[in-house]
């Protein structure tokens, strides 16, 4: 069966996700409570929140277009600092989602039960059943749900905004900051669990269109805008709920509304509430159900929970998160595990920042991602700095229980996940392999992770610049007679290519035939891919050959019929990857080497080549 899932999400799709994600009880719980230990200054405290998160979030979507996978932050954490890391990381994410789902079904229930007249805890069962069933269905089904709450959601929050702006009491504000600006750092802790959603796409990344653009793109504009919302909301509430009433509500919102436009206005907030509850709790068991499934397919949990349904869900995934997230609503508070979902995930972004470092000094060359964080590496050392200060900032119980997790995880890892996984040395490995030795880098695999990233380039596709097609057309395409061996098809390739580049055919030459005679020469499927970066080279150059009778190639299981010989800049190495996966994603088209040797003149190869070019 089939284990990748179908790529249906657009940028629409991973705005809503995001968003969603953030509008909940961050907005419609916490600013009372909030505002209780700073005052008016709550406004700020909101804004220092979401801009502390910025840092994290160009990490998260740095690695996310590097390594679009399921499992988010666990893929890349376990990718780059290794298994154990992962483990630790995977667990956390996975606890930190079904706490925060478990505050919003909560929340759902109480703003519902007043309505429905049911028990509040009964009603968020309900709906966290509801919600597993429209994760069973599928990711796209999901999303266009989440889309009409979402949009629903934004337009109430303006209409409040825009009616409540008039009946401001300006008075309200002053003092600013009664107990303090002390208090500022605390108090943006407390809400910072309000914004840490806009990085659970991340672990959708494997189902998304275009990740290059439509994650790093789908994140920042949905941070900005929902950024700009809290402030707006948040100021209004505070200018008009008094402060005794703001200081002991729970409904803010609601509050605030009634007072500026009555009854009808917080029937409208109160079903906003209930929007913003539902769309956190619908990405938030989609979002951690990848989770599971990014651990199971490594094997560090059972793999029977990557078993996918009819509909190309992971089932079994979504249907386990579910059931503890049920068990937590039914027996557990609200505030207790705010603060726990938050020390999870801010543990969580030390180690994505810390992974962004060690993939980039990695110096693995199929490291690509289709967005680079700026201001590298400050921008991660900030990352890194703020979870170091905002944990302690959320008390000492959250504090004791995010060690706890590290101390789990490491069990976990060592007494089951080690017993049932691969040996696998993630990117640190490289780093230090190359601060240790500074040996000549070699295209062998880097204990699987190189090959891991070559499929992810391979599915990926070029790049919008990528000059591929112009690389194919300037090509040479030669015919081999029969009774040539594979190193007389590299010397000829290597004449072709010296003149093509003007670098010199000896050492073109020797070190395409030292690569071959190791057995460096990738060669499977009918084809072969000679390929050599050198420090002198300009562009991409390529000579490519057709053997109808076959050609024995060191490490190859049949003939080879298609030798493509690729002279690259060492400039640009990832590029010269990226020409290399796309020739052996289009060879591995089961018609490809038939029509190849089917052809009748190498006239007609470029073209054959070039069939079917897709758009990046």
């Amino acid at each position: 069966m089939d284990k990748s899932l179908k790529k249906q999400l657009g940028l629409l799709d991973v705005y809503a996700i995001c968003s969603g994600a953030m509008i909940s009880s961050g907005l419609f719980v916490l600013p009372g409570i909030a505002a209780s230990k700073i005052g008016p200054a709550v406004i700020y405290a909101y804004l220092l929140s979401g801009l502390l998160l910025i840092p994290s979030m160009l990490s998260m979507a740095e690695m996310s277009t590097a390594l679009p996978r399921a499992g988010g932050s666990y893929f890349f954490v376990s990718r780059s600092l290794g298994g154990m890391f992962g483990t630790i990381d995977g667990v956390g994410v996975w606890l930190a989602l079904i706490l925060k789902t478990s505050i919003a079904l909560l929340g759902l229930g109480a703003y519902l039960a007043a309505y429905v007249h049911l028990p509040m805890q009964l009603v968020a069962i309900v709906a966290g059943l509801l919600f597993m069933g429209f994760n069973m269905v599928g990711a796209k089904e999901t999303t266009r749900l989440q889309v009409v709450m979402v949009i629903g959601l934004l337009a109430i929050l303006a209409f409040l905004v825009v009616r409540g702006a008039p009946a401001i009491e300006r008075e309200f504000y002053t003092p600013m900051a009664p107990e303090g600006w002390e208090k500022l750092l605390p108090t943006a802790a407390l809400v910072f669990i309000s914004y840490i959603g806009v990085t659970k796409v991340a672990s959708m990344a494997e189902e998304v269109k275009n990740p290059s653009r439509n994650l790093p793109l789908g994140m920042f504009i949905s941070l900005v805008s929902i950024l700009v919302l809290y402030g707006a909301v948040v100021a209004v509430v505070v200018g008009i709920v008094p402060a005794e009433q703001l200081y002991a509500t729970l409904t803010p919102l609601s509050d605030a509304a009634d007072i500026a436009i009555g009854p009808t206005g917080k029937t409208l907030v109160s079903l906003g509430a209930a929007l913003a509850f539902a769309t956190t709790a619908n990405a938030g068991i989609m979002s951690a159900s990848r989770y599971l499934l990014a651990m199971s397919r490594d094997r560090v949990i059972p793999h029977g929970l990557s078993r996918f349904s009819r509909f190309k869900t992971p089932c079994r995934a979504i249907a386990l998160t579910s059931a503890i997230i049920i068990l937590v609503v039914a027996f557990t508070g609200l505030e207790r595990i705010a603060k726990l979902a938050s020390a999870f995930q801010l543990l969580v972004f030390a180690f994505v920042n810390i992974a962004v470092i060690v993939m980039r000094e990695s110096g693995i060359e199929s490291y690509d991602p289709g967005f680079k964080s700026p201001f590298y590496p400050w921008v991660q050392v900030v990352g890194i700095l703020v979870s170091v200060v905002l944990i302690p900032e959320m008390g000492l119980m959250p504090s004791i229980f995010a060690m706890g997790l590290v101390a789990i995880g490491v069990v976990w890892h060592n007494l089951y996940a080690s017993k049932h996984i691969a040996p696998r040395a993630g990117a640190v490995a490289k780093m230090a392999e190359r601060l240790g030795e500074r040996l000549l880098e070699r295209d062998a695999d880097a204990m699987g992770l190189r090959t891991e990233l070559r499929q992810i380039m391979k599915e990926r596709g070029l790049r919008e610049k990528d000059p591929f097609v112009e690389v194919v057309q300037s090509a040479h395409f030669i015919e081999i007679e029969p009774g040539i061996d594979c190193e007389e098809v590299i010397r000829r390739g290597a004449a072709l290519l010296a003149g093509q580049s003007g670098i010199s055919r000896d050492l073109i030459l020797g070190a395409l035939l030292e690569r071959n005679r190791l057995g460096e020469t990738p060669a499977g499927a009918g084809v072969a891919l000679p390929h050599l970066l050198l420090n002198d080279v300009e562009g991409f150059h390529m000579v490519a050959a057709r053997c109808i009778h076959g050609l024995d190639f060191p490490g190859a299981a049949q003939g080879i019929h298609a030798v493509f010989l690729l002279l690259g800049a060492r400039s640009n190495p990832t590029r010269h990857l990226r020409f290399l996966a796309e020739i052996a994603r289009r060879a591995e088209n089961p018609h490809f080497i038939d029509d190849w040797i089917s052809e009748k003149s190498v006239d007609g190869l470029p073209e054959l080549l070039l069939a079917g070019d897709r758009q990046p």
